[in-house]
């Protein structure tokens, strides 16, 4: 395949609006979606991870949603596997690739055109990546300078990736991509945005959350899902430690905090375009853009 896949890319933190928008550009431009959540993935988990409902997945295709079992695990070298097949499968077809999601991770590492390998201990390598983030820059370009490593355009991301090879070596892979990406970020005023989040918790819970997370909480506390935020700060209510307002508050602390990191992740990490929702021409200059990156030769 000579020619760049065209793809659209939906991002943004959590509650802002990025189900409603990938389905409208779907409707508007021929597309389909595919799911860049790490949590959409698991059947039987739909509050409490903001799946596209069943109606929403009807007004247009979605993948990577309700593709795994509660009880196992999904890394970054099985999304990168899984939505590389998607996106080809979309284009073969004629239609639009459309990435929706808020796992900044699972989205650079596809943009980008690494992963981590089959073999690796994905836990290990994640942690390994953490410890860098947490270093100065001068102490991440002071490791590079000890490993005697030549790095044109040195900058923090760079360092990071090189030394993530360095130390596991073959089994992770690092290949150009195939895809020519047009992120769209969403956004809003922080308050607007945290109010988003504070209702949305609010009619999750209205709608079935803590009868999905007490399901997950008797039958499967210690698989990877149970992780999640949404699930996972409810479970000391079912345990007796907390009361449900203490638990709830929590919920949307986590939800929040949360919100703010996958925004740092996407400003810091990727390049993308905000686009603030409340603003009323917001839908207009988006489909303006996706018009002129789709007639771009």
């Amino acid at each position: 395949m000579s020619e760049k896949i065209k793809i659209l890319v939906v991002v943004g933190p959590t509650a802002v609006g990025k189900t409603a928008l990938g389905i409208e550009l779907a409707q508007a431009f021929n597309g389909e979606i595919i799911s860049g959540d790490s949590q959409q993935v698991y059947r039987k988990l739909d509050i409490g991870t903001a799946k596209a409902t069943v109606q929403e997945q009807a007004e247009a295709v979605h993948h990577l949603i309700d593709v795994r079992d509660v009880d196992e695990n999904y890394s970054v070298y099985d999304f990168v596997k899984e939505a590389k097949a998607a996106i080809i499968d979309i284009y073969n077809r004629g239609k639009l690739p459309i990435i929706v999601g808020g796992t900044g991770l699972y989205l650079q590492s596809l943009l980008e055109g690494y992963h981590l390998g089959g073999e690796v201990d994905q836990e290990q390598v994640l942690a390994y990546r953490a410890q860098l983030d947490n270093l100065s820059d001068d102490d991440l370009f002071g490791r590079i300078a000890e490993l005697g490593l030549d790095i044109p355009q040195l900058n923090r991301r760079r360092a990071m990736r090189a030394l993530e090879l360095a130390k596991f070596g073959q089994v992770m892979e690092n290949k150009e991509t195939n895809y020519d990406a047009l992120l769209i970020g969403l956004n809003d005023d922080r308050q607007l945005l945290y109010d988003r989040i504070n209702k949305r918790v609010d009619f999750m819970l209205e709608n079935g959350l803590l009868q999905e997370a007490q399901w997950l909480y008797e039958n499967f506390p210690q698989v990877q899902a149970a992780r999640a935020i949404g699930y996972k700060e409810l479970f000391p209510y079912f345990s007796g430690e907390q009361s449900l307002q203490e638990a709830t508050d929590k919920l949307k602390q986590n939800t929040r905090r949360f919100a703010k990191r996958q925004l740092t992740w996407f400003r810091n990490r990727m390049t993308t375009d905000f686009y603030r929702v409340s603003d009323s021409d917001t839908k207009e200059k988006i489909e303006k853009k996706v018009r002129d990156f789709l007639t771009i030769l």
